[in-house]
């Protein structure tokens, strides 16, 4: 009975004893922590820098002669008295044993029990601390590991070009099994190359493949010493390369222009089913349904010219389904007789909601044929018949064709509107014929100056037009028709067109003869109204196109064509009709 009362009191002092001490040592440990801390973070980071630049070592290692192991630090014992007193803080307690420094208000720690301080300070504080401290360490060696990658490939496609300039050579006579070798060495190299889908994927093996292709360079080099023949036949091949090229990038450009100025299968088949369709119902049926007053100046009148009948639904159907008030909207479409037919077709069967639209046959302008005459076709760019289409120039005859209206709103026929434009009816002119979006900012994928369509080396067009002069963009217009007649800007249109026989003073087409019709005439629309280059430019933001009121497919991937940027097309497709029948019989999808 007395033993276990002895051994209940023991129990008790030692509970006691517990209670007191375990907090003063948990403080104690968490100071030391906090000055051991660093040290350790910093040899964890620096072990783990030596461990990812290895691989670093052995591509450095093979750039010599063989493989050779890597240098390997090797890590000594630590004693540990020495690191705690050393990187302890200072807390002002004084000691009568300076060389002791194990020793603290009273307490003496042995070798254990700074081992286990240590160990739970790196648990506290490793997961936080090495993350920030070896974040930009290792994307510097990240970054290093992929430049010596790049750097190997480059010598690989080197080796290989050097290689095939000597099996251009004439062999000299018992090297018959240098061509072997090297004609291996090329196979072994571009397998080795082709297997792969980006530079880090490279095996060992292709860096070994690699030197075996160097040594059998270097002995190539010494079977052919006469450098100034390898000069002159790698400048020949230089040559013939570039002359390939010249001609390639010309036939490229020749079968893009031409699929540009094509009509695609389907869209003549539609037409002609339209055309067909329209002829066959009565005189009285042809007649599309109009506001009676469709040349009253407070409606909203908009015109487009277009011989394209897909292309003018879309822009016909984007402006009047993005209106707030579509019952004020006149359409106004001028086309040729040609396609006539079809497009009045198309608008009967598909008339748009609550809109008006009305259908203009060029050939029945009787004055037209007095004021007009066609411009030169000398020339190869003049053959386009983008600028040598009639439509295009009627534009500047809009005041004639159009004799009761104040103002007026051109779009082309490859825009998709995203955003109510009759908002542009209240924009301030300034006094001004022509508004609209200025080009004249150099990251503007429309950016031109004025002598790159203008000849101003010609007195004549030099001295009434600067080079500095902010140009613009056909797409999206507003024309003040009342101060058009004023000035008569036709008729400057036309003395600039008769001056372009006489002399090349502009390139060919209707935007440089705009911008000499239009000088110190234009007044800058909002960017935002017209973002334009979807038919050439693949690197236009997303963010831009959306937030645009107008997209403009100018160039000439145009979206109803195969070779359209793919990724724009959506935006012009949403206002197709694919669901119509003569779309799906002429496999318009």
């Amino acid at each position: 009975m007395k033993q276990f009362r002895r051994r209940t009191r023991i129990s008790i002092l030692c509970l006691l004893f517990l209670s007191v001490c375990a907090p003063i040592l948990l403080l104690y440990g968490s100071l030391v922590c906090y000055s051991q801390s660093k040290g350790f973070v910093e040899d964890l980071s620096n072990f783990k820098g030596r461990r990812e630049l290895l691989k670093l070592n052995i591509v450095k290692q093979e750039e010599g002669g063989g493989l050779r192991e890597p240098i390997l630090n090797v890590y000594k014992d630590v004693n540990f008295d020495t690191l705690v007193s050393s990187g302890s803080l200072d807390l002002g307690i004084k000691s009568d044993e300076p060389n002791d420094n194990t020793k603290r208000n009273g307490w003496s720690l042995s070798y254990f029990n700074v081992n286990a301080i240590t160990l739970f300070c790196f648990f506290m504080t490793w997961q936080e601390e090495v993350g920030r401290s070896t974040l930009g360490h290792d994307q510097d060696v990240q970054l290093q590991a992929r430049r010596v990658m790049d750097r190997k490939i480059k010598e690989m496609k080197d080796q290989l070009i050097r290689a095939k300039a000597y099996l251009s050579f004439a062999v000299p006579a018992g090297n018959a099994h240098l061509i072997k070798e090297l004609r291996l060495r090329i196979k072994e190299l571009e397998r080795a190359m082709g297997e792969v889908t980006k530079d880090s994927d490279l095996s060992r093996r292709a860096f070994q493949r690699m030197r075996s292709m160097e040594h059998s360079l270097q002995k190539a080099a010494r079977i052919y010493p006469d450098g100034s023949s390898m000069v002159k036949k790698l400048r020949a091949m230089t040559n013939s390369a570039e002359e390939l090229v010249r001609v390639q990038k010309e036939q490229e450009s020749f079968l893009v222009q031409l699929a540009g100025r094509s009509t695609p299968k389907g869209l003549h088949c539609l037409s002609m089913r339209l055309t067909a369709e329209y002829f066959a119902l009565n005189s009285e049926e042809r007649k599309l349904p109009s506001n009676p007053d469709v040349h009253d100046s407070n409606l909203y009148h908009f015109v487009v010219f277009s011989d394209n009948v897909l292309a003018c639904s879309v822009v016909v159907d984007s402006t009047v389904s993005t209106a707030k008030d579509p019952g004020k909207i006149v359409f106004h479409v001028v086309t040729d007789t040609l396609n006539f037919a079809a497009i009045s077709m198309w608008f009967i069967l598909h008339p748009p909601k609550q809109a008006s639209v009305q259908i203009h046959n060029m050939d029945n302008f009787d004055w037209f044929s007095t004021k007009y005459d066609p411009p030169n076709t000398n020339g190869r760019d003049s053959q386009d018949p983008r600028y040598t289409s009639t439509l295009n120039h009627l534009r500047f005859y809009l005041p004639d064709i159009f004799p009761l209206l104040k103002k007026i709103i051109l779009l082309d026929h490859d825009v998709v509107v995203q955003k109510d434009i009759t908002r542009l009816w209240r924009v301030n002119m300034m006094g001004k014929v022509n508004g609209a979006v200025k080009t004249c900012q150099g990251h503007d994928p429309a950016f031109r100056r004025m002598d790159l369509l203008l000849n101003l080396s010609d007195p004549t067009v030099g001295k009434r037009f600067s080079n500095k002069s902010c140009v613009w963009a056909f797409g999206v217009n507003v024309f003040d028709l009342q101060e058009w007649r004023k000035i008569n800007l036709t008729n400057v249109y036309n003395q600039y067109l008769q001056l372009g026989k006489i002399k090349p003073m502009w390139k060919a087409g209707s935007l440089p003869l705009g911008w000499m019709t239009f000088y110190n005439q234009t007044t800058g629309l909002d960017q935002k109204w017209h973002v334009h280059g979807l038919g050439y430019h693949s690197g236009i933001k997303q963010e831009d196109i959306e937030h645009a009121a107008v997209i403009h497919y100018d160039g000439v991937m145009k979206p109803w064509l195969d070779i359209g940027i793919e990724k724009y097309k959506t935006y012009w497709r949403k206002h197709v009709k694919f669901n119509h029948p003569y779309l799906q019989q002429c496999n318009i999808t």
